[in-house]
């Protein structure tokens, strides 16, 4: 059965960015419903959106290449810590939901998120006896964490010591590569770290997790360490007899290869945990989607995030400046992509040849080809590099179809 989340009751007031709505406050669903046109709405710029279109596309897209190879998908929240987004990717399916920190893990809980991954360490006292009584308080609530050392381990279980008679906290023994963050960097390693865990009551060895990430482009070495983590799985079954381990893995790059080496396998549960693919982008990920490779084509997922912003001056030739900067537009993997231009009669044009080549803290730098003729007053739609990055500068977004009206609004929660 799909989680019906408990979406927390939002509104938007005067303190929401991009809206402008200095009378009294209204729910999230009530303005969605009045249906507000983008360019004739209560808005003001920049603004963030999200397209509908793009949005159900890539829910769907994840979700068919997860069920056609046998690979159950928890997708990693933080991409959005939206719920509602979150509960579309319940609903199409989703195994459970992936998270970063243990305050990610209480904000799914808030939600009524039932399985939860932690993709990292957890050595907090307080965290840990707080997930303890979780799981003895709500039957249903499946959590997994990770252990990468004999201190991990033994910080889980002294949450425990007071507590023998509760449901175990389940643990992943992760492994990581050389220069990587986190994990074992040996299976000798990872399989003491496994031996600690089955040592206490408290806890139960539950499988191995990775992350191919820090191996960049190189699809070898990728292969290799997925073999590698197979390995450690057919290792700590020998070792401990588990039935079926968990064999968590994948970010948004390479769940084409995570699909060929475990895809389907009745020795594991391999959960996929990739979370960009919700959004996507106009930079990293569309350099870097497995789709790139894969039979369906490199259009399968579309950027949904756009961010609008008005051009507000063009001091000189070539130049034009946009306010819009590093407080709405990440730019850790790269500046906004510029994909089209409003000028103020409503027509849209390309942006082609317009480049974002600077930010300040409100204003955008564009090098603008001199015969596009922008001017004081043109819109300029950006696409984005990166949303797990770009969702944070934003608590509420309008989600809007392909005619440009507004059908939902989402809250996010970092």
């Amino acid at each position: 059965m799909t989680d019906r989340l408990d979406i927390p009751r939002e509104h938007i007031d005067w303190r929401t960015k991009g809206l402008w709505w200095p009378g009294d406050p209204v729910t999230l669903e009530e303005f969605a419903t009045r249906r507000f046109h983008l360019f004739s709405g209560p808005f003001t710029w920049p603004l963030m959106v999200l397209r509908a279109s793009a949005l159900d596309r890539n829910i769907a897209a994840l979700a068919a290449f997860s069920e056609r190879h046998g690979l159950p998908l928890a997708p990693h929240g933080k991409t959005s810590m939206a719920p509602a987004l979150i509960q579309r990717q319940l609903a199409a399916g989703a195994w459970g939901v992936t998270a970063a920190t243990a305050n990610q893990v209480l904000a799914y809980r808030r939600f009524g998120v039932r399985r939860i991954i932690l993709a990292n360490e957890l050595l907090d006292h307080v965290a840990l006896r707080w997930v303890a009584d979780e799981l003895d308080r709500d039957p249903d609530f499946e959590f997994l964490f990770y252990a990468d050392s004999g201190e991990g381990v033994a910080a889980a279980a002294g949450a425990l010591a007071d507590r023998p008679n509760g449901r175990p906290l389940r643990v992943l023994v992760e492994r990581g590569v050389p220069g990587g963050r986190t994990g074992c960097r040996t299976r000798e390693h990872l399989l003491a770290v496994a031996r600690a865990v089955v040592a206490e009551p408290g806890l139960e060895l539950a499988g191995v997790a990775g992350y191919e990430g820090p191996l960049g482009d190189d699809a070898d070495a990728v292969r290799a360490f997925l073999r590698d983590l197979g390995g450690d799985a057919a290792a700590i079954t020998a070792e401990h007899g588990l039935e079926r381990p968990v064999l968590s893995v994948g970010g948004s790059a390479w769940f084409d290869l995570v699909a060929e080496e475990l895809g389907g396998r009745e020795d594991v549960l391999p959960i996929l945990r990739s979370g960009a693919y919700v959004a996507h982008d106009d930079g990293l990920y569309r350099r870097t989607t497995p789709y790139r490779r894969l039979p369906e084509g490199p259009g399968t997922l579309e950027g949904a995030l756009e961010l609008w912003a008005r051009v507000v001056s063009v001091p000189e030739e070539g130049l034009a400046i946009a306010a819009l900067g590093r407080r709405e537009a990440n730019h850790d993997q790269g500046f906004p992509i510029p994909r089209a231009l409003r000028r103020a009669d409503g027509g849209t044009v390309a942006a082609t040849g317009v480049e974002v080549t600077g930010l300040n803290d409100h204003h955008a730098y564009l090098r603008i080809p001199p015969e596009l003729g922008v001017a004081p007053g043109d819109l300029v739609s950006f696409g984005i590099s990166h949303p797990c990055t770009a969702f944070d500068r934003w608590r509420v977004i309008p989600v809007v179809d392909d005619q440009d009206t507004v059908v939902d609004v989402v809250a996010t929660y970092f």
